[in-house]
C-alpha cells in the first residue's frame, strides 16, 4: 500500500498491484482462466449481443395469501462472462432502458479463494488477477446502480483486507456502510493447523447518501425483556435518555427543570443538553403540575454543564419552574403518577431523574453487523439446501444458505426492486430474490454450472416446486396460542420466549429424571404445561412469475496472424445488429435503416459503398435527418460526397473505425491513459466496382 509519490506525501491512500493499469480478459472459453490486456483491446471493449435460449413462466396462484409479494416477470438468467453481461445491460438500449441506473441491490460472491479459482497462477499474480477482476466488475456495476442502491461483496479472509481498499477507490470511502461478519461455521475444524475460521466478511457500500437500510423485525426476547408497559400504556416502552448531543458554550437547551414533588432543580448531565425543544418539555412537565418559564439567574450552573464560564454562557435562558408552591404541586404530581398512562417525560418512582419513553417502534430494529448462524444459517445449512434440490450432486464446497441472502435482500431492497448477481453459482441470489418478489438479473461464466444447477433450480422456483430455504418459515410459539386472530400473543410466563420455554422444558425433564419421586408431580405438570411450545410453519412462496434464459453471443471479430477481421457470422442483418450494439443504438430495422436515434439514422452495409449507394440512401432520408453509414468496404470519394451533400453525416469502415472507437473510448474513460494499438484489417476496395445495392443493406 502506498500513497501518491509527491515530496509532501499528498494524495489519497491507494493500493497498487502488478498490471493495475491493465484489464482482465477470460481466455479459457467458459473457465476461470485469465490474462492481462490493455483496456482498449477489442476483446474487452466489444459489446456482445445476448441471444435468447428459452423462457420459463408460470401463472400466479389464484389462492395467493394476502400480504405476500406478487411474483415478478421478465427476469434474466444469462450464461456467459460477467464482463460481457454487464456491458450489455449498460450499453444495449433494450437492456439499458430497464437496468441502467435502476439496480437497487448488487450482491456478488466472487471467486475469492485464490487457491482454487486461480490454482495455476503464482500467488502474486493470482492476487493481481483477482483484484483487477473485482475492480473491473465494480466499474461496470456502478453505472447500473440506482442512487439509493448498494453493493454487497461476500469474501473470506483471503482478499477482504485488500478488497476494501479497492472498493474505497471505486465507490468512495464515504460510501462505505459496514463490514458484516457472517458465522459460517458453529464448530471448529480440528484438522486446521492454526486457527479455525468461523466467519466470512460481507462488505457493504452504498451508491450515495440516498441509500437507507430497511429495518429488521424485532426479536421476541428484545420485545419482552426491554419493552414493557409499567403505566398501562398500550404501546410497550422502555425508559430512555432525555438528553442528547453535546452542549455548546451558548447552547439554549441547557436549563433547569424543577421537580414537582421535591422542588429540586434538575439539569442535563455535564456536557449534554435536553433532547427536545423547551416548548415540548414545558408541555410534558405541565401534565404533572402547573409550570411556567422563569429566569432564575443560574448562569454559573449552566456554564459548568457547558464547560465554560458564566460570562460566556448564553444569558437569559429561562428554567421550567413550578407555577405554584411545591406543597401545592406535590399532591397533584403524585396523583397524576398514580393514575398511570404517564406523559412522554417520566420520573420513575417520582425520583429526581428525568427520562423519556422509548416506545417499541413499529418499523423494527436497526440491522447489526454480527450475523449468527443460528439466525441466518451457516455453510452446513447451505449444503443441506443444495442437497435437497440436487440429491445426487455435490456441486459447491461453501454454498450460501437462502436465509443469509434473504436478510441481505430484505435490508437492501423492497418488492419490485431489481437485484443483480453476476457470479450466480447455483443461483441462490436469484432464487431468493424471486421468492421475495424482487426482479432479478443473474449471470454465470460456467455453462455447465448454469445447465446443471442454476437453470433447473430457478425452474423449480417459478413452478413452485422448491419447498426449501425461505419458501417456508418455521417458528416456535406458545402451545397456548390457537389459530385465531390472537395467535401471535405470548402466553408464556414472565415474558419468556418460546425458545427459552423449550430449553426450560428440556432441562426440567433432565432434572426430574435425576431426582425422581422427590419432586411434586402436580408442580412438575404445572411447570410443563405453562412452558409448553409448538412449531408453526408459514409458507411464503407458492410459485409463479417468469424469467428469460439468455446466452452471451460470440464475438463479431476474428483474429488471424495479428489482423482483426469480421467473424463469418457477422453478415447482413446479424452484422447490423452487432454494430448497433457497439454504437449503443436500438436495433430496429426499418427499410434500409438499421436504427434511429433522434434525427440520426443508421445504415449498416455488408459490402462496398460508393457514390451510387450514398445517393440511394440520401433519397430515403428526410430533409431534417442525418445518417451514419457503416460499411465493410467503401470508396473514399463516397465519404466526401456524403459529408458534402448532408452535413453532419458520415461514412465509416468496419472493422477499422470500430476498433479506433474502442481505443478512443478507452483513453477517455481509463485513468491510465490510452492503451497500445490493436492490429486492424486493411479493407481493400472491390476492384469490380460498387457491390452494394439497396437490397444488400444490413438494415433490411
Amino acid at each position: 500500500m502506498t500513497s501518491s509519490s509527491t515530496p509532501k506525501h499528498q494524495g489519497r491512500l491507494e493500493l497498487t498491484w502488478s498490471d493495475k493499469d491493465k484489464t482482465i480478459l477470460s481466455t479459457g472459453d467458459g473457465r476461470y482462466d485469465y490474462t492481462f490486456v490493455d483496456p482498449s483491446d477489442y476483446r474487452v471493449s466489444e459489446v456482445r449481443l445476448l441471444h435468447e435460449v428459452g423462457r420459463v413462466e408460470a401463472s400466479t396462484p389464484d389462492d395467493l395469501p394476502l400480504g405476500l409479494p406478487q411474483p415478478t416477470l421478465g427476469n434474466l438468467l444469462i450464461s456467459g462472462d460477467a464482463m460481457h453481461v454487464l456491458d450489455a445491460l449498460a450499453k444495449i438500449p433494450t437492456y439499458a432502458d430497464q437496468y441502467l441506473g435502476r439496480v437497487k441491490l448488487v450482491y456478488i460472491d466472487p471467486p475469492f479463494n485464490t487457491g482454487q479459482a486461480f490454482a495455476s497462477y503464482e500467488d502474486n499474480i493470482a492476487h493481481s488477477i483477482w483484484l483487477t477482476l473485482l475492480r473491473d466488475r465494480i466499474r461496470q456495476i456502478r453505472p447500473l446502480l440506482s442512487e439509493d442502491g448498494s453493493v454487497w461483496v461476500h469474501l473470506d479472509h483471503s482478499e477482504s483486507h485488500r478488497c476494501r481498499l479497492v472498493l474505497d477507490e471505486e465507490l468512495g470511502e464515504s460510501n462505505f456502510v459496514a463490514e458484516v461478519a457472517w458465522q459460517k461455521a458453529d464448530s471448529p475444524r480440528n484438522d486446521t493447523r492454526l486457527l479455525s475460521t468461523s466467519q466470512d466478511t460481507i462488505l457493504v457500500y452504498r451508491k450515495s447518501e440516498s441509500w437507507t437500510p430497511n429495518r429488521m423485525p424485532r426479536l421476541a426476547a428484545s420485545n419482552t425483556s426491554r419493552y414493557q408497559s409499567r403505566d398501562g400504556d398500550p404501546v410497550p416502552w422502555r425508559d430512555g435518555d432525555a438528553t442528547a448531543g453535546k452542549a455548546a458554550t451558548n447552547h439554549p437547551m441547557v436549563y433547569a427543570i424543577q421537580h414537582p414533588v421535591t422542588g429540586a432543580l434538575m439539569y442535563p448531565t455535564a456536557g449534554r443538553c435536553w433532547g427536545k425543544a423547551q416548548s415540548w418539555m414545558l408541555e410534558q412537565m405541565s401534565e404533572y403540575a402547573p409550570y411556567e418559564l422563569r429566569n432564575i439567574g443560574d448562569e454559573v450552573e449552566r456554564a459548568r454543564i457547558c464547560g465554560t464560564t458564566s460570562n460566556k454562557v448564553r444569558a437569559g435562558v429561562p428554567a421550567i419552574m413550578l407555577a405554584v408552591p411545591v406543597e401545592e404541586a406535590a399532591p397533584i404530581a403524585q396523583a397524576r403518577y398514580a393514575a398511570g398512562l404517564w406523559p412522554e417525560i417520566v420520573m420513575l418512582g417520582l425520583r429526581e431523574k428525568i427520562q423519556r419513553k422509548k416506545h417499541l417502534a413499529d418499523n423494527g430494529r436497526v440491522p447489526e453487523t454480527l450475523w449468527l448462524g443460528s439466525e441466518v444459517g451457516g455453510n452446513l445449512r447451505g449444503k443441506l439446501e443444495i442437497k435437497a434440490l440436487f440429491p445426487n450432486e455435490h456441486p459447491f464446497a461453501t454454498p450460501k444458505p437462502e436465509a443469509l441472502l434473504g436478510r441481505i435482500i430484505h435490508i437492501a431492497s423492497n418488492p419490485g426492486d431489481i437485484v443483480l448477481d453476476c457470479f450466480a453459482g447455483s443461483g441462490t441470489t436469484a432464487a431468493v430474490a424471486h421468492k421475495m418478489g424482487r426482479r432479478w438479473v443473474t449471470s454465470e461464466l460456467l455453462s455447465n454450472t448454469v445447465a446443471r444447477y442454476a437453470l433447473p433450480r430457478l425452474v423449480k422456483v417459478v413452478n413452485g416446486e422448491d419447498a426449501g430455504g425461505v419458501t417456508a418459515v418455521t417458528e416456535r410459539i406458545s402451545a397456548m396460542n390457537g389459530d385465531d386472530e390472537d395467535s401471535d400473543r405470548n402466553d408464556l410466563p414472565g415474558g419468556m420466549t418460546a425458545d427459552e420455554a423449550q430449553q426450560f422444558n428440556r432441562l426440567l425433564a433432565r432434572v426430574t429424571k435425576t431426582i425422581g419421586p422427590e419432586l411434586d408431580d402436580t408442580t412438575i405438570k404445572a411447570l410443563k404445561s405453562a412452558t409448553k411450545t409448538k412449531t408453526v410453519t408459514t409458507v411464503n412462496w407458492h410459485g409463479g412469475g417468469s424469467f428469460v434464459h439468455l446466452q452471451v453471443g460470440e464475438s463479431m471479430f476474428d483474429e488471424l496472424e495479428g489482423v482483426v477481421l469480421l467473424a463469418e457470422w457477422a453478415t447482413q442483418g446479424a452484422l447490423a445488429e452487432a454494430m448497433c450494439a457497439q454504437l449503443s443504438v436500438d436495433y430496429r430495422p426499418e427499410g434500409i435503416f438499421a436504427a434511429r436515434q433522434g434525427r440520426t439514422r443508421y445504415v449498416v452495409v455488408d459490402g462496398m459503398v460508393g457514390e451510387g449507394t450514398v445517393a440511394a440512401i440520401l433519397d430515403r432520408l428526410a430533409a431534417d435527418e442525418v445518417v451514419e453509414v457503416w460499411a465493410t468496404q467503401l470508396d473514399e470519394t463516397a465519404v466526401e460526397v456524403l459529408k458534402k451533400r448532408r452535413k453532419g453525416s458520415r461514412l465509416e469502415l468496419i472493422p477499422d473505425k470500430v476498433l479506433d472507437n474502442y481505443r478512443r473510448k478507452s483513453s477517455q474513460n481509463s485513468p491510465f491513459g490510452a492503451g497500445r494499438s490493436v492490429a486492424q484489417s486493411a479493407a481493400s476496395l472491390d476492384e469490380a466496382g460498387e457491390a452494394a445495392t439497396l437490397d444488400d443493406l444490413g438494415g433490411t
